[in-house]
């Protein structure tokens, strides 16, 4: 099968390294100024991985479009729907699949990320989503894990997973595609709070945030429409060890070194998805006491060890 990935930053280069170890053709795209695709094209190593020479690199994205069975799209969220926009102008009549291996969700307008896609692409190319738990490192040290496929046609979902299956990788069939695209976005909101308490020395409360970090993000789905349950699963919860306590997880450590006030300067996306968090809480009407806390933190500069004494250790109120 010819597997094109879009995006070659740390997760898009694992994706094309993943697919080839696992008997696919793969094609790889960049856009020709990004430092990733130049570090690639020149060395075929990043600081994670060396690709196969088997793998094909390109910057053209005409080419990347019309030479696969299957589109993996890889990149900053935000950027979905300038990079959406990109595609439909090339006019390409394909109904080649798109996977959006990426977590978040759009600013200003709160909008999932297969909503912002289908919007600029059109409703006639099928989308996917692939998401749930698993760091780079692991998976090239061998360790593997489970994630989750989902969209909304089922024979789609089952065909993906099993194109991509692998002792490495074990995939589940995801059914509320709203659900799981929200509770995959939102955790990496709590893995900043959990990177936080990291930061203050509060680590121990991180069962309490696990707890009630669930139990605000079923409310909102659940008022989205979607199953409040769908959270437990492998896109949030059991998305929480690679997320809160990992020292490979980059959510986790901006948030802690935002409190530590070290820089850091690696893409955390739930600092851009607690803003659209926001949105969507006023939308709904649906209280997100952890988002707010995290927002007021990273955007308005309140003080952190108030703000999280504040929600985790003086409400006094039934469970």
């Amino acid at each position: 099968m010819k597997i094109s990935v879009l995006g070659c930053g740390r997760w898009g280069s694992f994706i094309a390294w993943y697919s080839h170890h696992i008997g696919h053709d793969v094609l790889i795209w960049g856009r020709e100024n990004s430092p990733h695709y130049q570090e690639l094209e020149k060395t075929r190593k990043n600081e994670y991985l060396t690709l196969s020479s088997d793998i094909y690199l390109t910057h053209n994205l005409k080419t990347a479009l019309t030479k696969s069975d299957i589109c993996v799209i890889s990149i900053n969220s935000q950027q979905l729907r300038s990079f959406g926009k990109q595609i439909s102008s090339l006019n390409i009549k394909s109904k080649v699949p798109f996977i959006l291996c990426m977590k978040g969700l759009e600013i200003g307008s709160g909008k999932r990320l297969t909503t912002v896609l289908s919007e600029e692409i059109g409703i006639t190319s099928p989308i996917a989503v692939w998401v749930g738990p698993g760091h780079v490192q692991d998976f090239l040290c061998g360790m593997p894990n489970c994630m989750i496929m989902s969209s909304l046609d089922t024979t789609l979902t089952k065909y993906l997973a099993h194109a991509f299956s692998s002792p490495l990788i074990r995939f589940y069939y995801g059914k509320d595609l709203l659900g799981i695209e929200i509770g995959a976005a939102a955790k990496n909101v709590i893995g900043l709070a959990a990177g936080m308490l990291d930061g203050i020395g509060y680590s121990s409360l991180k069962g309490a945030l696990m707890a009630r970090g669930t139990h605000e993000l079923s409310r909102l789905i659940e008022a989205m429409g979607g199953n409040p349950m769908t959270v437990y699963g492998l896109s949030h919860l059991g998305d929480y060890e690679a997320t809160l306590f990992s020292e490979h997880s980059n959510n986790r450590r901006f948030g802690e070194d935002l409190i530590l006030g070290k820089p850091f300067h690696k893409l955390a996306e739930g600092v851009y998805t607690v803003q659209a968090l926001m949105d969507l809480s006023e939308t709904y009407h649906v209280e997100l006491p952890i988002s707010k806390t995290v927002y007021e933190i990273i955007y308005n500069h309140t003080n952190p060890r108030k703000e999280l004494e504040k929600l985790f250790l003086r409400s006094v109120k039934s469970e």
